[in-house]
């Protein structure tokens, strides 16, 4: 999930650039949506990944 997350930041760079604002926009807001997503099942596994001694 993270890699998605620098694929559509990388996206969002390039369009940048070139001047697509709109899919810059798109993509930005897809990234981050993505790298929360990420965030969240990454706490919840290390909650639940824990062994009990």
């Amino acid at each position: 999930m993270l890699r998605w997350t620098v694929i559509f930041i990388i996206l969002a760079i390039v369009a940048g650039i070139f001047g697509f604002g709109g899919i810059a926009a798109g993509a930005a807001s897809i990234a981050k949506i993505l790298f929360f997503i990420f965030l969240v099942l990454f706490v919840i596994s290390l909650i639940s990944g824990r062994s009990k001694v």
